[in-house]
């Protein structure tokens, strides 16, 4: 399901989906710009709308059938009486910012799965909040229908791609790389915890530990693995550290970096993950460049699980 104005990230849901079914099943590809979804003041109106583009970048990657309906055919009656809501997950994060953002796309998702009916459907992990919340539909609801992430494709820079990346500058794109430094920088600080705790774990008391790494020269490493494993399991708050320097940073460049959130969280509901917190969670940030709004997300685990 898509917008429009198709990218490589919706090619490469295409090309998946393609391999996922062979050559004797059917790929199907939706487009349609969402009323519902716009809030007051957002970009509905300039959203880009280039569906002879999309119907070309369709089928190279393997598509068989287009269907993009019009707003009329979606909502006969204008907007409709019946909608979805999208719970307390919903409210959270992306919701918070886009008051009934995700009512309006889990009611359009619904209405899409019951028109084309497929068995498998292809999401894009950018939008993880998204992605969780159908997943939380289909399950809540009984869709008969298989929810499959796809990974987040970005630019050689590291940008995520997005149909609105084509709204900034060259300055504004500059300032938007941000997004994705400060993510990578979060993921390399949660891999050097986690490796010296996983060296701190090598020897069985504090003593040894430290006297078995001073004893091969590494003196610092055996003060920061005792420093690591007595600290907190996991690491989110450093993690979240190492993200928010960078974006701090982006902040006093010209055009500045605007942040709207920040957040590690768990992706079961979408809640802040405590200091003390293992397993799989997701960094997810969103930030304004100029006029342009762009999300973008990672996942990491932490301590025992990982």
């Amino acid at each position: 399901m898509t917008m429009g104005a198709l990218h490589e990230g919706h090619a490469t849901l295409i090309r998946t989906a393609r391999e996922h079914v062979g050559r004797k099943g059917y790929v199907v590809v939706t487009v349609f710009v969402n009323p519902l979804q716009f809030g007051a003041g957002e970009d509905l109106d300039r959203y880009p709308r280039t569906l002879e583009a999309d119907l070309k970048t369709a089928e190279q990657a393997g598509a068989d059938i287009v269907f993009a309906p019009s707003v009329d055919e979606m909502y006969p009656d204008g907007r409709p009486e019946i909608t979805l809501r999208a719970g307390a997950m919903g409210e959270r994060l992306e919701g918070a910012s886009r008051p009934g953002h995700f009512d309006g796309m889990l009611t359009v998702v619904a209405k899409l799965l019951h028109l084309t009916r497929p068995d498998v459907a292809f999401f894009g992990q950018k939008d993880a909040q998204q992605l969780a919340l159908i997943r939380r539909m289909v399950r809540d609801l009984n869709f008969p229908v298989e929810i499959v992430g796809v990974p987040t494709v970005r630019e050689e820079d590291g940008l995520a791609l997005s149909s609105r990346n084509r709204y900034l500058s060259p300055q504004e794109r500059r300032t938007a790389l941000a997004l994705s430094r400060a993510l990578f920088a979060a993921q390399d600080r949660h891999a050097a915890l986690e490796a010296l705790r996983a060296r701190a774990r090598e020897v069985p008391s504090t003593r040894a530990r430290a006297e078995a790494l001073s004893a091969i020269g590494e003196s610092r490493a055996a003060a920061d693995a005792h420093a690591v494993a007595k600290a907190a399991p996991g690491g989110p708050a450093e993690v979240r550290a190492a993200a928010r320097l960078v974006l701090d940073e982006a902040a006093r460049l010209d055009p500045p970096l605007v942040l709207d959130y920040l957040a590690l969280v768990d992706p079961s509901d979408f809640s802040e993950v405590p200091d003390d917190y293992t397993g799989e969670a997701v960094l997810a940030v969103a930030a304004k460049v100029g006029t342009t709004r762009l999300i973008d997300n990672i996942t990491l685990t932490f301590g025992a699980a990982s």
